[in-house]
């Protein structure tokens, strides 16, 4: 990827694109079943977790911070970005669709005026 990329100027789509094509240059789209590429996702975000793994809800935020660390969770959630793209790609889902999709379905399930300030299922509420 090119230096200089951000959220705000970089679509689904490009990166969907550039995640394909790594995977294409290396012939690896042989080995991207949905299977394989579900389990490297779980993976990956198990990796990501190690990096918070004993510390309160309130110390995640300072080791989300922490200078040292940082770079090693960007990795991991890039790792998990990455696989979850590549799973679309791989599944031919409609990331963008998929979402819409199920955020419209959440805001059924968690109504503003049940939901809002509470942690609770959605069966709880």
């Amino acid at each position: 990827m090119k230096r200089g990329l951000t959220d705000a100027d970089t679509t689904l789509a490009e990166l969907k694109e550039r995640v394909l094509a790594f995977a294409r240059e290396r012939d690896w789209e042989q080995f991207h079943a949905p299977k394989n590429l579900s389990m490297a996702l779980a993976a990956e975000a198990g990796e990501l977790m190690e990096h918070f793994l004993w510390a309160t809800s309130a110390d995640s935020h300072d080791v989300a911070r922490d200078k040292k660390k940082r770079r090693e969770i960007e990795d991991e959630l890039a790792d998990v970005i990455i696989y979850a793209l590549e799973f679309a790609n791989m599944t031919n889902i409609n990331v963008s669709a998929a979402i819409a999709r199920k955020m419209k379905a959440n805001a059924k399930k968690y109504p503003v005026a049940k939901a809002r300030g509470r942690s609770a299922k959605y069966t709880e509420l």
